[in-house]
Parts: C-alpha cells; sequence; structure tokens
C-alpha cells in the first residue's frame, strides 16, 4: 500500500493536501463497497397457532390429480367448511417446492386461486392469500412470476380493515418482489408505491413491520435508483419514516430496524439525499443514536445491535454529502454528546456484536474528517486512549482507527501537540511491527503528519529505535531520507 505513495516523501509542502486527497479516495471506494452490501432476503409467515391446531402434519408432496381435486373442492364444494378443509390441504402441499412447481405447470390453477382469492367469503379469501404467500416463498422465479395475475389484488386489498390480511398480503408482495424484476415491473404501474405510503399510515404495528419489509425489498431492486427510489423521495413516505425514527416511548424496535434499512437504501442510491437531509433526517437519526447509546446501558437486549447498524450507516452515508454542508447538517450534529454516545456504542460492540465496531469507526472518521469541533471533542473528552485501545481487535478496525487519527492530526500543530507523545508513539512502534500492509501505511501518514506539524516528533521516535521499525518495511532509503530531512528542519527551525 505504501508503495503506492511514493510521491508523497518529496515535498512538505504539499503533502498534507496529497494524504488528504489518497484518504479520500480509499474511504469513496470504501462507501461504494458498503452500498453494495445490501439484504436480499425472503421472510415466511406462518400462524404458528393455527399449524398447531392442524396437527403439525408432515408435509406431502402432491401429484397433479390432487391438487386439482383440492381445487375443485374449493371452488364448488357443497359447504364452506369442506371448501376451507380443501385450501388448508393445497396450501400445506404448497410448503413443498416439488408441489409447488406441479401447480404452476397445471392450466388454470393461478387463474382458479386467483378467483378464491377475489371471493367475498372471508375465510376463503385467507386460505387462498395463505396458498399465494407459500408460492412466494418459493427459491424459483417461475414461481413468482407465475402469481403475477395476482398481484393487483394483493395491492387492492392494502386498503382494507383487517390487520392480519393486509399483514400478510405485505410479506406475499415483499417475497414475490425480490424474487422477479417481471413483477416490479407490473406493481410499478400498477400503484405499488402509492399504495405502500396509504398504508403506513396504519395504526398497526404488524402491518408497519410487514410494509418496511416489503419497501426493503422493492428499494433494493437494480432498477430502483432509476425507477423507484424518485417515486418514493416524491410520496410522504421519507416523512412518515423519519417520524417512525423518532426516539421516545412509542419507538417500536421491529418497525424502527425495517425502516432504517429502508431508509439506509434510499441514502445509498444517492439520488435525493439533500431532500432527506432537509427534511431532517440527520437530526432525527442523531437523536436516535443518543436514545440508542442511553438504551444499551439499561438493558441486555441483544436486539438493539440489529437497529444501531442501519442507523450508523445512515449517518456516516449523509455526512458525506455535499448538502449535510450546505443546509448546516454537521451543525446538527455537532454536539458532544454525539462523541459520547458513540463511544458508549463502540464498547457495547466491543462486548456484544464486534463485527459493528467497523460501522461505528467509519462513522467517527466521517466525523472528524472536515470537522475541528469534533476533532476537538475527540481530545477534550479524552477519547484518545479508548480509542487506541481498538487497535488489537483486528487489522480492519486499525486501519479505521489510525485514519480517525489522521483527521486529528491533520487539523494542525495544535492537534498533533494533544497526540504526541502520550501512548501513540508506543503504539505507533507496535502498528509498525506487523505484516498488515494497509495497517503499516496507514500508521506511515499518521507518522508524516506529527513529523509535519510536531518537528520533535522525528528525534523522539528515532530516540525510540524507530527508524529500526521503518527499516522492516520497503522504501526504507526514502523513508530514512525522509526523516532525516524533518530531524534537520526541527533542529535547525
Amino acid at each position: 500500500m505504501w508503495s503506492g505513495r511514493r510521491g508523497l516523501l518529496r515535498s512538505s509542502g504539499c503533502g498534507v493536501e496529497e494524504l488528504r486527497c489518497r484518504r479520500r479516495e480509499r474511504e469513496a471506494a470504501l462507501r461504494k463497497a458498503r452500498r453494495e452490501q445490501q439484504l436480499v432476503s425472503k421472510r415466511l409467515l406462518r400462524d404458528e397457532a393455527t399449524e398447531e391446531a392442524e396437527g403439525g402434519c408432515v408435509v406431502v408432496i402432491l401429484g397433479e390429480a390432487e391438487i386439482q381435486e383440492f381445487l375443485r373442492l374449493a371452488q364448488r364444494g357443497t359447504e364452506e367448511k369442506e371448501r376451507e378443509r380443501a385450501l388448508v390441504s393445497l396450501r400445506r402441499g404448497l410448503q413443498h417446492p416439488e408441489t409447488q412447481q406441479t401447480f404452476i405447470r397445471l392450466e388454470g390453477s393461478i387463474r382458479t386461486l386467483v378467483g378464491l382469492l377475489t371471493s367475498n367469503q372471508a375465510l376463503l379469501q385467507l386460505e387462498a392469500a395463505r396458498c399465494l404467500h407459500e408460492l412466494s416463498h418459493s427459491e424459483q422465479s417461475a414461481v413468482a412470476e407465475a402469481c403475477l395475475p395476482a398481484t393487483s389484488y394483493l395491492l387492492t386489498y392494502l386498503s382494507g380493515h383487517s390487520s392480519d390480511f393486509i399483514e400478510l398480503c405485505l410479506y406475499t408482495l415483499g417475497n414475490l418482489i425480490v424474487e422477479s424484476e417481471a413483477v416490479r415491473r407490473q406493481l410499478l404501474p400498477q400503484g405499488i408505491v402509492p399504495a405502500l405510503a396509504a398504508c403506513i399510515q396504519s395504526p398497526h404495528l404488524t402491518v408497519l413491520e410487514a410494509l418496511g419489509y416489503a419497501l426493503s425489498q422493492l428499494l433494493q431492486a437494480k432498477e430502483a435508483p432509476g425507477k423507484i427510489i424518485p417515486l418514493v423521495l416524491g410520496s410522504t413516505l421519507p416523512q412518515h419514516i423519519l417520524q417512525l425514527l423518532q426516539p421516545g416511548p412509542k419507538l417500536n424496535l421491529g418497525v424502527a430496524v425495517e425502516f432504517a434499512w429502508c431508509l439506509h437504501y434510499i441514502i445509498c442510491s444517492q439520488v435525493n439525499n439533500a431532500l432527506l437531509i432537509t427534511q431532517g433526517a440527520l437530526t432525527t437519526l442523531g437523536l436516535l443514536l443518543l436514545d440508542l447509546a442511553a438504551a444499551v446501558q439499561r438493558t441486555e437486549d441483544a436486539g438493539l445491535e440489529l437497529l444501531v447498524c442501519p442507523v450508523v450507516r445512515c449517518l456516516s452515508n449523509l455526512l458525506t454529502e455535499a448538502a449535510a454542508e450546505t443546509v448546516g447538517g454537521p451543525m446538527q450534529l455537532r454536539d458532544e454528546r454525539v462523541l459520547a454516545a458513540l463511544f458508549i456504542l463502540l464498547q457495547f460492540f466491543l462486548h456484544k456484536q464486534p463485527s459493528l465496531l467497523p460501522e461505528g469507526l467509519w462513522l467517527l472518521n466521517n466525523l472528524t474528517a472536515n470537522s475541528p469541533s469534533f476533532c476537538t471533542s475527540l481530545i477534550s473528552l479524552d477519547l484518545i486512549e479508548p480509542l487506541l485501545h481498538l487497535l488489537s481487535v483486528s487489522n480492519v478496525v486499525s486501519v479505521l482507527v489510525l485514519t480517525v487519527l489522521c483527521n486529528v492530526a491533520e487539523k494542525g500543530p495544535a492537534y498533533c501537540q494533544h497526540l504526541w507523545p502520550g501512548l501513540l508513539l508506543p503504539t505507533l512502534l507496535d502498528t509498525l511491527a506487523l505484516s498488515d500492509t494497509e495497517v503499516v501505511g496507514q500508521s506511515l501518514e499518521l507518522l508524516q503528519l506529527l513529523f509535519l506539524y510536531q518537528p520533535g516528533a522525528a528525534q523522539a521516535f528515532l530516540q525510540q529505535s524507530g527508524l529500526q521499525a521503518l527499516q522492516r518495511h520497503e522504501e526504507v532509503a526514502q523513508l530514512q531520507d525522509r526523516v532525516h530531512a524533518l530531524q534537520q528542519t526541527a533542529l535547525h527551525g
């Protein structure tokens, strides 16, 4: 990594700007990688009480004749109970992939199921919807596309009165959305975005959670930035999403998790993040971050990290937007409490979910990158030492910690004075001894900034056998020349 930066060693006059430019290029690449890490999944909604009442029977593979008989009974049975039992038997058979394939090959099977879905008998409607839900959970795109004739009805029923039925329709739509572009092409002109925008005003938490799931599936589509997200941003959905993320006693963890991921996918698309910022996204997310930090201190609930992760990602990505500066975005977060909350969460991650540490450090990096006030708070709150303690976690974490320290150091001599020497000198000697080239490269960047702004650092480094540490790496001659030149500047300046 260091070998690609040879030009940085030649001139101290532009060294800081070149270091900053290199670091920003690498951060842009990391942000792009984070945007592309999306969570596509399917969900199966089954009523445990109903499953138990049906005796927990073993799923039986149905042949064509059996499927046709169940459809005939469901359509023309003499009693409603008989018709319902036929659909229950069909639903249980559709839990098996082989039955699903047989079902969609049968001529008229989907048409019959849709007819039952649109009947005026609530129990038959519900069982027909459950059959469609089983089909929607298939891993075969052909099965999802076979359900196309039902999508307009599923959308229509979102404006119904039964919260259980609406929830089922939403999970079914979410499963179909993620499986097939053909389904999404049909749903857009059918008005799925306005339907979801109307549905988000439901007072039922189960409906809102299902809605968040369906919307998140829609937002992850490959065509979302061009065709879907502009429609979402033009609707009332963003305002309602931010309202559902407002901290307070009404905040529901399950609902908030779903919509925090929705917001994350919208932000990652970069379609119009300025709009989200003007609507108060930074303020809402910042307050939620404070609330989550307080919550992790009160409870051992393992589910909190499910919300912390998308909230931290949303904040990190919004802070990279130009609009965050032009509309005063960082001013909304310019509060020592934000840093204190973030470090509480970092400690929480360290003990409960170490894999999320890079997410928190990435936010800290974006907070300190262009903000002297946050760098000042990092020093005044004595947070440098806790930051250094994270260097032993992993190489990925080490690089991010060192990047944050570079953000502080590049603010000038006054900041470097607080960093050096303290624990930083022995720490850098340790990181330079590592075999990971990225960690070493970031350590050298920090060292160069310290040499530029803190002339005494070069001499102290040499006295602590720093030169021997540098000799273990490539470009020894150039590095020795650079250290010697900086030492001379310190001695004769």
